[in-house]
């Protein structure tokens, strides 16, 4: 499974993106998948994550009621709908999937960077 991350931008300070992850490779359909980001200067941290079928979806405090994650699998691929945008948001968000929960993420999107303006 390979992964390419796409949408990424400046926006300013209130506004809204839609990150999307296309995946090759028919697997993906039944993997967990996952966003996460990484700020200048700090670790990577989730984002958000979704099982294979779309279902119960999890996230971060911070971005919890702003972020909205979503795949759909007849095209392989996730979404991640971000609204009210912060500053703090500003970061490399990068899509990845797991075989199993509780396996580690073993796929990776390359990363697409979202900056937003204060």
């Amino acid at each position: 499974v390979q992964l390419q991350a796409s949408g990424g931008g400046l926006v300013q300070a209130g506004g809204s993106l839609r990150l999307s992850c296309a995946a090759s490779g028919r697997a993906f359909r039944f993997y967990t998948s996952a966003w996460f980001r990484q700020a200048p200067g700090k670790e990577r941290e989730f984002v958000a994550r979704v099982n294979s079928n779309g279902n119960d979806p999890s996230y971060s405090g911070s971005v919890k009621g702003r972020f909205t994650i979503s795949r759909d699998n007849a095209k392989n691929t996730m979404y991640l709908q971000m609204n009210n945008l912060k500053p703090d948001d500003t970061a490399v968000y990068y899509c990845a999937a797991q075989r199993a929960v509780g396996d580690t993420y073993g796929y990776w999107g390359q990363g697409t960077l979202v900056t937003v303006s204060s």
